[in-house]
């Protein structure tokens, strides 16, 4: 009975000892799953571990995981900047800190910079593609009304007079690549955290 228990107790021991070294390897990785069914709250700023759409796992870099950062500018407390070549988007905070989210950006040949400002927030948002992107793809819909499966995603802020917005995705693995048609990506859990935080009427820069 004795060597039985023994037994039982070292096998846990190396249950316990390969879980530790499984997520030893893969935080040495540097790569982080999550679900969206334990998502955090809108306003916590802390980083988050991943993303999970559906029963598709999604691994997120830390570098495009949310973040406090030190950010030196000269724009003031709500400023929107996104350095499409860092693949990040900054809300300044003030202080010499910024809050730092990790986006996906416009392929080649669509790329675009300048100064404009927030002109309208649209929580789960309808889309109607463009005159120009239906010509390049035919059997896109006239319109797409708001939910998971629409490519704008759970939030939209929309850049000034252009057609360009900060939103949303439901193809999550694409942050950080250059994908889009102008328009600035974000996961869904990051566009709800900036739509809460960001005003009508804050400047956006685009570089």
């Amino acid at each position: 009975m004795l060597r039985s228990s023994r037994a039982v107790l070292a096998a846990a021991a190396c249950l316990v000892s390969l879980s530790v070294f499984a997520d030893t390897a893969n935080a040495a990785q540097g790569l982080f799953m999550f679900d969206l069914q334990s998502r955090p709250s809108l306003h916590d700023s802390k980083p988050r571990p991943g993303y999970k759409l559906k029963s598709n796992k999604v691994r997120l870099a830390p570098e495009f995981r949310r973040q406090i950062v030190a950010y030196k500018s000269n724009q003031k407390a709500g400023t929107i900047i996104v350095n499409t070549g860092e693949k990040h988007l900054y809300l300044v905070l003030g202080d010499g800190k910024a809050l730092r989210y990790g986006i996906g950006t416009a392929r080649d040949g669509f790329e675009w910079s300048g100064t404009h400002k927030v002109s309208n927030k649209r929580e789960w948002p309808g889309w109607t593609p463009p005159a120009e992107m239906k010509v390049r793809q035919p059997n896109l819909p006239d319109y797409m009304p708001g939910g998971i499966n629409n490519p704008l995603g759970a939030r939209a802020i929309y850049i000034g007079s252009t057609l360009y917005r900060i939103h949303g995705t439901n193809e999550p693995w694409t942050i950080g690549q250059d994908v889009s048609s102008g328009c600035i990506r974000m996961v869904n859990d990051d566009v709800e955290d900036l739509y809460e935080r960001v005003k009508i009427g804050a400047k956006v820069i685009v570089l």
